[in-house]
Parts: C-alpha cells; sequence; structure tokens
C-alpha cells in the first residue's frame, strides 16, 4: 500500500493503524457511515478502560443523511471555522463525560481521562475501517448540550466529524487544502518522556 503524505513517518516500529490515522478536514460526501459501520466504532470504545469500570462517556450521533435535523443543529454549534467543511462529513459525534462517579455519587476525576480513551479506542478503530475522524474542540458546549438533550450531570467533551476522507481541493479555504497536503510533525520522545526524574532523558 502507498503512503498517504499524512502517514506518520515513525522513529520507531509501531502498529500501521497508529501511523496511519491523521485527521482531515476535507470529507467525501457522496459517501455515508452505514449503521453497521458505526456500531463497530462505538464496540470498540466500549472496550476502552476506565476507573471502577465507571465507563463515564456517552456519544450522541447525528448522520446528515438518515437524520438531517439532527446533524443541522450539531452542526449549528460548532465555531465558523469549523463549519464550512465540517457540513460536508456524513456523520458528526459529541462524546460527553459524566460528572460524578454512578458508584458513589461523588466527582469524578479521572471521568476525562477515560472518556478520552475510548474515542482514543473509537478513532483506531475507524482507521483499521479505513474511515477518518476529526475531533473539534470549537464548539459551543452550552449549545451542544441543547441541541442534543445533554443531561445536567452529563458536560460535552468534544464534536468529531466522521466519514471517508475526501478531495482537499473541495474545501474553501487555501490554508486548509495545504494543511491536509503537508507532513505531520510531533514532538521528538526526548521532549516528553523521562527516566527517574523530570528532564533526565530514557536511556536505552
Amino acid at each position: 500500500m502507498v503512503d498517504h503524505p499524512k502517514h506518520a513517518s515513525a522513529a520507531y516500529e509501531i502498529l500501521d493503524v497508529i501511523r496511519q490515522r491523521w485527521s482531515p478536514r476535507a470529507f467525501d460526501d457522496t459517501r455515508d457511515v452505514a449503521a453497521g459501520e458505526l456500531l463497530r466504532l462505538f464496540e470498540a470504545a466500549r472496550w476502552a478502560p476506565s476507573s471502577l469500570n465507571e465507563q463515564p462517556w456517552r456519544f450522541v450521533v447525528a448522520s446528515r443523511r438518515r437524520n438531517a435535523d439532527a446533524f443541522r443543529k450539531l452542526l449549528a454549534t460548532l465555531h465558523r471555522s469549523n463549519t464550512a467543511w465540517a457540513s460536508r462529513a456524513p456523520v458528526l459525534i459529541l462524546a460527553a463525560v459524566s460528572k460524578t462517579l454512578e458508584l458513589t455519587g461523588a466527582a469524578n476525576l479521572h471521568a476525562w481521562y477515560d472518556a478520552g480513551q475510548a474515542v482514543g479506542f473509537l478513532t483506531l478503530q475507524a482507521t483499521a475501517m479505513g474511515l477518518a475522524v476529526r475531533q473539534m474542540e470549537g464548539f459551543d458546549r452550552a449549545r451542544a448540550s441543547e441541541a442534543c438533550g445533554i443531561p445536567s450531570s452529563f458536560e460535552p467533551a468534544v464534536v468529531m466529524a466522521v466519514g471517508y476522507v475526501g478531495d482537499p481541493d473541495a474545501l474553501d479555504k487555501e490554508k486548509h487544502r495545504q494543511l491536509e497536503r503537508e507532513p505531520r510533525i510531533r514532538r521528538p520522545l526526548t521532549e516528553f518522556v523521562f527516566e527517574g526524574t523530570w528532564g533526565a532523558t530514557l536511556q536505552v
């Protein structure tokens, strides 16, 4: 398989599904994501680890073709910089996080960490299936809660666009078209992996 320019040039051997994961803005608006495919994504999220097995994540799905009204309402909560390209994605998903532990009623201090792992599992499953996910923090959380009927015990965390990668030339902004084609970059391991104490390089 020929690598896409966005596939990671890893310094060490990693799984292809990790190397090939990236976050496009250009989605193919002619291809839908079938309900069965969505269920596979959520099944992957279901098996993510969580503190006390609370599984403090919930997902609200808005499909552009199957539920145009829900899609329109969730799309309207996005910041302006996201709406133009996200409108072409076949599916938007709101992830919400429980504020408290069901077991005790205390604040769940690990909920966001756990929900992030669930979204990570979902994203890697999507990549393995040939789908792409772009996560967005740029949205109005209060409006999203209202649009999706989120109860007050949960907090919106992220909105995800899910679909098949499309043509960058279909994007409105030149900057976005350019970013779709530029190689991805990451910090080197020496900047965030330490041995024994902060700032000490891991010796191998």
